[in-house]
């Protein structure tokens, strides 16, 4: 997916000494260079690509921000047209206009407007810092596929479906399985005593999710139970200690590379340019 750029080499055939002789095509070949020279003469009466598409009180306005402008409309769906170039012009014509008069009045030259002129200015070329960045530096196909390997085999041929309540100390884990044993249910128990938000008022439910995706000593403790099972011993993680219960396995339905290509390159894409700001960042002096 490299963008190269290709050098076109002409080679010049060298021009033959006999002049051609006129053929029955001879009307068709002079209709067509008819047509050819209208299309350069009309060529000619364009503006260059550098005039202005009006002047407001004497102030240019260049012809750059009409096509700039068309290209952002362009990527909403409208037509290059001449009547969305004339819908452009007069909006162009408008910002020119209140533009004076700002200037006129002085609100061009308030702190508050200054620093939003600073950050758009820097906006405007850090964004287009990181498009060329990004162009000279594309993601190719062998890097979407290694991606989506590495995905695919961190995800595994199973996926889980379990519950968790977490506590703070082993003693309130220990104590929580003596419930369980004592016929407690596991819904109630992880409502009134787990300390993850995300699952505690679902009855502990983690949802469905591969075993790369926990703690590798949860995975490792979920992996080896029964359906219907839960551990019998705390399992002690970076966020506390858990009783596991697992409610069932089933395959994965890993989606087709071709079904995640784009969002894998994007991805990709996105984390390249996170190590570059943060290698840049580490050679900045920052007081």
């Amino acid at each position: 997916m490299k963008n190269w750029m290709y050098a076109a080499v002409l080679l010049a055939a060298p021009a033959l000494a006999q002049v051609p002789l006129p053929t029955k095509d001879e009307p068709a070949k002079k209709e067509a260079a008819k047509k050819d020279a209208t299309k350069a003469d009309a060529a000619k009466s364009k503006p260059a690509e550098g005039a202005t598409i009006a002047k407001v009180n004497g102030v240019a306005v260049p012809r750059s921000r009409q096509d700039f402008m068309m290209q952002q409309q362009g990527t909403r769906g409208m037509p290059d047209n001449e009547q969305t170039r004339a819908m452009v012009r007069d909006e162009l014509i408008n910002r020119e206009v209140l533009y004076q008069e700002a200037q006129r009045t002085g609100v061009g030259k308030k702190p508050e407007v200054q620093a939003q002129l600073d950050m758009a200015r820097q906006e405007v070329v850090v964004s287009a810092y990181v498009r060329d960045w990004v162009r000279t530096h594309p993601v190719s196909d062998a890097d979407v596929q290694k991606e989506y390997d590495r995905a695919k085999a961190q995800t595994g041929d199973k996926e889980y479906r379990a519950r968790h309540i977490l506590v703070e100390t082993e003693d309130q884990a220990k104590g929580l399985i003596e419930d369980l044993k004592k016929g407690a249910k596991f819904e109630d128990l992880a409502t009134k005593n787990s300390k993850d938000p995300g699952s505690a008022q679902r009855g502990g439910d983690l949802d469905w999710n591969a075993p790369g995706t926990f703690d590798k000593q949860f995975a490792d403790a979920m992996v080896k139970l029964e359906k219907g099972k839960y551990t019998d011993k705390p399992v002690q993680t970076r966020f506390g200690y858990h009783i596991i219960l697992l409610e069932d396995v089933r395959p994965v339905k890993f989606p087709a590379l071709n079904e995640v290509r784009q969002r894998i390159s994007q991805q990709v894409t996105q984390q390249r340019i996170d190590e570059l700001v943060k290698s840049l960042r580490a050679k900045a002096k920052v007081e």
